[in-house]
Order: C-alpha cells, then structure tokens, then sequence
C-alpha cells in the first residue's frame, strides 16, 4: 500500500504546534478530524509520535528524530508544487529564517528589513545568530539562508554567492589616550585586548601576524561576539579587533583604526541549500540581502 503524504504535513503542523486543537486551527479540521489523523499517523509509523504531558502534548524520541526530516520533506513538496510562472510580492506569506554572523544584523537588518517592507508586506524575517560554522540546518530546512566566510572548496550540498569583502580592524573609545599616536605593532600590543572568541570564529590570523614580530596581545578578557566586545570597549582602556564592515553600526561613536599588520581580506558570502536554487521568493530574497548589504561583487 502506498504511504499517504498528507499525512507528513499534518505531523509537521502537530509537531510544531504541540497540540490537536491548534493544529486542527491552523489546517482547518475539526479537532475530532485531527485526532482520527494522529491515531491514523501512530498506526503508520508504529509510535505514539506525541504523548500527554500536563495540558499539552509532548513529542516521543522517534518524532525527534524525524521532526527535521518531515520539515524538509513538507518544505521541498512545496517548492516542487509551487507554480514558477511567476511571483506576486504583494502577496507573498512566508517567513524567513537567517542565520548570521555576529553584527550582520545590527549593520545590513534595518536597510534588509525597510525593502521587505516595502516590496513583500506579507513576508516576515527570523535572524538567527551563527555561532559555528555546522550548515546542518541549511541541510534539514530550519535556516533558509545564513552568512559565512568560504575559506576553500564547500559541500555540494551547499551553494554560495559572495556579498562583500571585509577586513579587520582596531576600535577603541573616543577618550582612549593613544587616539593620535602613531599605530605600530608595539603600540597596537601595548594595551590590554578584549578578544571575541569562539570555536570556529576566523580571527583574521591576527596572533598569528604578531608571532612574526615577536609580539603577543595582552588579553584581559574574552567574550563570544563582536558587539559584546565593542561594548565592553566602549567604557574602558581595552582595544577590540572586529571586522569592519560587519561591526559598522556596533562602532558608531567610537574611534577605528587599521591593524598595523598584513591582514589579508576575506570575502563574506551568502550560503544557502541547493534545493532552493529554483525557488523565486528565495531568490528574490537573496537579492534582497545583495541590496541591503550594497554589494556590488559579480554573482557565480
């Protein structure tokens, strides 16, 4: 007997939702018609799939596991069965997920967030902060798009379009006493450093650079981002390191400098799931994301 998948997008709305009722709400069934669907689901997959907790429902560890799955599954059925001859922005209803590096948003989101607005009402924005470099959820359909930096060949579950190239360089506050002075390496190393730090973050080889002087940054604290350690700046002594254009909202007010070494560039790009290659929202999305960022870089 062949399987019924209808049946995937009522197990995705009943896993999301966590309850019968509102699940039946939002595909328009009648409770008692929802809950003939979940025994009929338990009957299929040989699990209770979601079990009575207190009030509401909780998922069993085989839902779980198959919860992303079914999410792909129902997300790819429906740009499969979506019609391409065309696409209504006015229109559209959909939200999207971003994952992104640390300030992208807080520079690129309200520019991002004024031409959704004013080209597709409807569509609604999620940014997510991007704390590693795992594109699991591209893969699984939880992150719709998210930013990075290609440093060699990517997955070809993966496809990229770069956005704008960057670089790092040194912020202190406006009151901070070597404003004026000459930056050299034993200057820039001088005074105390506060490093934004995590698994997976590209520093820019900065220490690196410094080892080929003979030099190390004394390093007073470390944090997990850009903006925490801009702001921690902001009110002391300490000296930042943070790339430029992601960081130019977070540094407004406070004085920057370039790094005395021989910092390379890098290039921040869009990465997104090939699935959604031929989607037209999505495409009109990154391009969006293009606009807002102003980035004038060729597309491949």
């Amino acid at each position: 007997m062949q399987p019924d998948l209808n049946l995937l997008r009522t197990l995705d709305v009943l896993l999301e939702e966590g309850s019968v009722a509102k699940a039946a709400r939002r595909l328009h069934l009648s409770p008692s018609a929802m809950s003939r669907t979940l025994a009929r689901l338990r009957e299929v997959t040989g699990d209770q799939l979601l079990v009575r907790a207190g009030r509401g429902l909780v998922p069993t560890k085989r839902s779980e596991d198959i919860r992303q799955q079914v999410r792909s599954l129902v997300q790819d059925a429906d740009i499969l069965l979506r019609p391409q001859e065309g696409l209504n922005l006015s229109t559209l209803q959909r939200t999207f997920t971003l994952r992104t590096s640390d300030g992208f948003a807080e520079t690129f989101g309200q520019a991002l967030i004024r031409k959704i607005h004013d080209e597709a009402p409807g569509v609604q924005l999620r940014f997510v902060r991007k704390l590693d470099k795992d594109s699991a959820g591209l893969r699984e359909g939880s992150i719709d798009l998210e930013t990075g930096v290609v440093a060699g060949p990517i997955s070809p579950e993966v496809r990229s379009q770069a956005l704008f190239t960057d670089r790092y360089v040194g912020v202190v506050s406006a009151q901070h006493p070597l404003i004026g002075r000459k930056m050299t390496p034993q200057v820039y190393t001088g005074w105390p450093h506060v490093i934004a730090w995590r698994a997976g973050l590209d520093l820019g080889r900065v220490d690196e650079l410094l080892d080929d002087f003979g030099l190390a940054r004394k390093v007073m604290t470390t944090v997990d981002g850009f903006a925490t350690a801009l702001a921690l700046c902001r009110g002391s002594e300490l000296i930042a390191t943070v790339p430029e254009k992601h960081t130019a909202a977070l540094r407004e007010g406070m004085h920057t400098f370039p790094v005395p070494l021989p910092a390379k560039e890098f290039t921040l790009s869009l990465l997104w799931h090939p699935r959604l290659d031929g989607d037209l929202a999505h495409r009109w999305l990154r391009e969006a994301v293009r606009a807002a960022c102003g980035s004038t870089l060729p597309i491949h």
